[in-house]
């Protein structure tokens, strides 16, 4: 592949990505929570224990008090509370409320729909190949 094959093949990695995200954002408008909330949730809900803020912070990946702003609204609106850690007073567990659990539901829902209607088409060989692709491209990232 030329400098300029992989040129267009980094700009439209970048493009599928912020457009994917862009439709979904749109489709969970009506929920009216914003693009970074809904991460928030959607992360929070992929922990098998409650994690500490720190943790969901690097899931994001997000600063930890831009994390603690959207953690604000959050808990403002009663779908997540924090705790401090019983042996470390400065560290805070964060947990999903009863509450979020249906939208969660509902943000997986729409997620997955669209998920499926973009991937339609797609051979599965195709999209192993395309996983493999993208695992050796966060490798690559993940060693500089």
């Amino acid at each position: 592949m030329n400098e300029f094959d992989q040129h267009l093949f980094a700009m439209q990695l970048t493009q599928l990505s912020r457009s994917w995200r862009a439709e979904l954002d749109r489709r969970l408008a009506e929920l009216g929570l914003s693009q970074a909330r809904w991460l928030v949730l959607l992360h929070l809900s992929r922990f098998p224990e409650p994690p500490t803020q720190r943790q969901l912070a690097q899931s994001v990946g997000v600063e930890g008090p831009t994390l603690a702003r959207l953690l604000d609204s959050l808990e403002a609106q009663g779908l997540v509370r924090r705790q401090e850690v019983p042996n470390d007073r400065r560290a805070k567990n964060v947990m999903l409320c009863e509450q979020a659990h249906p939208l969660i539901d509902t943000i997986r829902t729409i997620a997955d729909q669209l998920r499926c209607q973009l991937l339609a088409g797609i051979p599965p060989a195709d999209l192993e190949h395309c996983k493999r692709v993208h695992a050796r491209i966060l490798a690559n990232l993940e060693a500089l």
